[in-house]
């Protein structure tokens, strides 16, 4: 097991993980482009490094050329690289072979969690590359969180990433819309949130309400019934709940995309079958 780590890059992301990996009795290296933001960490017991240097060196920066800008001159040969910062899985993919072609191999990551849940119950990451580098580095990684490996193609971590956060954003997104469109008429957001609760909860459970696990095996056979419920019918309340937003003098981009979305999958001749026929027009803008 690696008893050594380096965390480049100190913002929070990365001044939480060193710190994690301190807690759990690492011998750990920090580096940040900005050497000050190592000062807390030192105090703590990490070593500062002049360049980045380690076998291990996890990365938590801006983006990826963030990582080319930290690395470059630095002699790769025989490192693993495990980064966790955000981009693109094509320029994830990129950074494999610039990593490669030094003579270093890079796994790719992304953590589930905000800085205050890392290394917490219920923390996790995934990671895409190879699985026989990533297994002789998963009892350090641990210390952040479950280690997750999705694949070996490294723009893959990124895509279930970035994929959760689409689900995060959007549906908090969606809640703030909802808070908006009730506040206009007086209503408290706290006297709407047990109803949210409760309709979250019945999206991902068994019941009739339970349209996660239903789309979820309608998405995989490619057979969308909508005879009781067919798009068209959801294609004519969105566009009466973007009235509503309208009319209450709110901004309405994303319900405007939402019903556009639904009347061109029901412009696509997909009208009579269900909400989850709309998966066909995403996968062919």
């Amino acid at each position: 097991m690696t008893t050594q780590v380096t965390v480049i890059g100190l913002g929070p992301m990365g001044a939480q993980m060193a710190r994690t990996f301190l807690k759990a009795g690492y011998d750990v290296t920090v580096w940040n482009r900005t050497a000050a933001k190592a000062d807390p960490l030192v105090e703590l017991g990490a070593k500062r490094a002049e360049r980045p240097t380690g076998d291990l060196m996890v990365i938590s920066q801006l983006d990826y050329q963030a990582m080319y800008d930290s690395l470059d001159g630095v002699d790769l040969d025989g490192k693993v690289l495990v980064n966790l910062s955000s981009d693109t899985p094509a320029k994830l993919r990129e950074a494999a072979a610039w990593v490669a072609g030094r003579g270093g191999v890079l796994v790719t990551a992304g953590i589930m969690v905000p800085p205050p849940g890392i290394g917490e119950p219920g923390s996790f990451a995934f990671y895409s590359g190879p699985r026989e580098v990533l297994d002789r580095h998963t009892a350090t990684l641990a210390a952040l969180g479950e280690v997750v490996h999705v694949g070996a193609d490294e723009g893959l971590a990124m895509m279930y990433y970035q994929s959760q956060l689409y689900v995060f954003w959007s549906t908090l997104t969606a809640y703030m819309y909802s808070a908006a469109l009730l506040g206009s008429a007086g209503v408290k957001a706290a006297e709407i949130v047990p109803f949210f609760q409760g309709l979250v909860g019945s999206l991902a459970g068994d019941g009739p309400m339970g349209f996660l696990k239903i789309l979820t095996e309608e998405i995989d056979a490619g057979v969308y019934p909508g005879a009781d419920n067919s798009l068209r019918m959801q294609a004519v309340g969105m566009e009466h709940a973007l009235h509503a937003f309208r009319d209450a003098g709110l901004e309405t981009s994303m319900p405007a995309a939402l019903k556009e979305l639904f009347a061109r999958t029901d412009r696509e001749g997909r009208g009579a079958e269900g909400l989850g026929a709309v998966i066909e027009s995403i996968k062919n803008p």
